[in-house]
């Protein structure tokens, strides 16, 4: 279809394409594939042509209709000025096909390497070759279409001036400017000066050059250009001519990026050139690799499917056929747990030492470590507080077991104890605090910020003591934190023992429980007969506990309170009961 100057449309001989008839592909952006074939077997199809000149376009727009002698413009009247123009047809389409790697020589670096005084490294000295062999064969084939590969001294200046957004008056952030200096490792390269081992490990004052060569990107990245020649008629292999039709880019783990990507349906990529006369040129990439055989693919496929039941069966050796299950009548309990800070006391460069007591009918298996220490952490301010975070990751697992039926009280839960000390310059160190986590008896996750206290003595001998010269009062056995395990006794007096509240402690509780009485369902309908169901509604039964408790010691003081009253008392207010 094309247009007339009053907005009539008519059809068009299918012959000569117009330019209306064109449909551009606007969207240059690249595409990522991956694959597992050698990147070897590529192959990519490139078409570049020379459209039309938009100069020439415009003197036809503004010619009147009686100098033009037509009211239609087509692109076969502007073929005819440009071969009148001396423009060469030979040049106007070129059509390559392209190898992964395949080395294109410009007419630039033909007129370069055909002076051996001008070939430096080795590199240079084997394209001396590739070009003297390729003038003996007849020159080379390819006129504007030509390669840059991986090993060439090529950087695509476009690649470290992208812009983010549309705007004119965008400024680069920092996080671009400093990228646009990362380099690329790239593959069977030899090792630079920033890679080579030094016996000076840290450099405090680096330079600009050492953090190019430093600043590596992990990820080996190999590197093609497929450039095109657009200058014009005889004055080609002038390096401002020169233009990016495809960057293709392949990393170690077989990510291919393609940029702009194949046109496939799209319709072709346009290049204006800038100038007076800004040509206008167009290029298509199409992947015309060799597809795979069907017997190739069926061995390869083949092959993965043994690869993958080898590393099935290596996984499941590793794991195991069988759930680990516990003994029947056993609670297993597995807790991935994390000190996460201390806050709140009064001197810095904290540390925390920690253990586990477990009472009886509970064990834990010979390779577990029921105590431990923390780093030490010095503090910061958050707030009105000194906080330490430690992070500190540790792992417990403890079994719980008893044959017999559970009589008496519900069974206690292990206790985590634990100090909080601080060092001073000298390496003396003072306690902080003691305190103790009870471990949650619910399945799941779980923050507890535990408070501490420390023992004192009358008097400012010892806290003068404590801040000159270190040491303060401890204590000999850390469970009376809370009730010692060994005590036997109903009460336990604190009497005369002087304490000072200081900071708390927090703690992160990731709890997992295991016991064959889970997979039964109906067993909770079922009369409590083991521990395991006790265990199981803990949380109801200790609230019922206490209630009944508190009913039963309110039942004895009220008929102790009965029996000191006298008779005639009683029998008056069971009588005013009965009215």
């Amino acid at each position: 279809m094309e247009t007339r100057p009053n907005g009539d449309a008519e059809a068009f001989p299918k012959t000569p394409q117009t330019m209306a008839e064109t449909v551009w592909n606007e969207d240059p952006g690249g595409a990522v594939y991956r694959s597992r074939d050698p990147i070897s077997n590529l192959r990519v199809r490139v078409q570049i042509q020379r459209v039309t000149s938009t100069s020439l376009l415009l003197q036809q727009l503004h010619l009147p209709f009686s100098q033009s002698g037509q009211q239609l413009i087509s692109l076969t009247n502007l073929g005819t000025q440009n071969t009148a123009s001396n423009h060469c047809p030979d040049e106007e389409k070129e059509e390559a096909v392209i190898g992964w790697q395949e080395k294109l020589f410009s007419q630039f670096e033909v007129d370069l390497y055909q002076n051996k005084s001008a070939c430096q490294s080795p590199l240079d000295q084997q394209y001396h070759q590739d070009v003297l062999k390729l003038e003996e064969s007849g020159g080379r084939k390819n006129r504007r279409i030509f390669t840059y590969t991986d090993h060439d001294r090529f950087t695509n200046l476009e690649e470290h001036s992208q812009r983010v957004t549309t705007s004119v008056t965008e400024v680069p952030s920092y996080l671009a400017e400093r990228m646009a200096n990362v380099r690329r490792r790239r593959q069977e390269r030899r090792p630079r000066e920033g890679s080579i081992l030094k016996t000076r490990l840290v450099t405090w004052e680096p330079s600009e050059e050492f953090i190019k060569n430093n600043h590596v990107i992990n990820t080996p990245v190999q590197t093609m250009y497929i450039m095109g020649d657009l200058g014009p008629h005889g004055k080609l292999g002038c390096r401002e001519h020169e233009h990016v039709l495809c960057t293709i880019q392949v990393d170690s783990n077989g990510v291919i990026t393609v940029k702009p990507d194949f046109t496939g349906t799209k319709g072709p990529y346009r290049i204006e050139l800038e100038g007076e006369k800004r040509e206008i040129w167009k290029f298509t990439l199409e992947n015309v690799s060799a597809p795979v055989k069907p017997e190739e693919q069926e061995r390869e496929q083949r092959v993965f499917k043994d690869l993958y039941s080898r590393h099935k069966e290596y996984l499941s050796g590793l794991v195991g056929s069988d759930f680990e299950m516990t003994l029947p009548g056993a609670l297993r309990l597995f807790v991935n747990g994390e000190i996460v800070s201390a806050q709140g006391y009064e001197y810095n460069n904290l540390y925390i030492h920690f253990f586990l007591e477990l009472p009886s009918c509970w064990s834990c298996p010979p390779s577990q470590q029921l105590s431990g220490v923390t780093q030490t952490c010095a503090a910061k301010t958050l707030g009105r507080e000194q906080v330490a975070f430690f992070s500190f990751p540790f792992t417990l697992e403890v079994f719980f077991s008893q044959e017999d039926e559970l009589e008496g009280p519900l069974p206690q839960w292990p206790v985590l104890y634990f100090e909080v000390l601080s060092l001073d310059y000298w390496q003396r160190y003072r306690v902080e605090g003691y305190g103790f986590v009870v471990l949650p008896d619910v399945p799941g996750a779980h923050t507890i910020t535990a408070s501490t206290w420390r023992p004192m003595e009358l008097g400012t001998f010892s806290e003068l003591q404590r801040f000159f010269i270190g040491g303060s009062p401890e204590l000999e056995d850390m469970t009376y934190a809370r009730v010692p395990g060994t005590f036997t006794g109903e009460r336990l007096s604190r009497f005369g023992f002087r304490t000072e509240t200081t900071g708390s402690v927090t703690f992160r509780l990731n709890c997992l429980q295991q016991s064959k009485a889970f997979l039964d369902s109906s067993s909770m309908r079922k009369r409590m007969q083991s521990v395991l169901d006790r265990l199981g509604t803990f949380g109801q039964q200790g609230s019922l506990y206490n209630v009944l408790e508190a009913f039963q010691r309110a039942r004895h003081r009220m008929q102790e309170a009965r029996e000191s009253l006298p008779q005639d008392l009683i029998h008056t207010s069971a009588s005013n009961l009965q009215l």
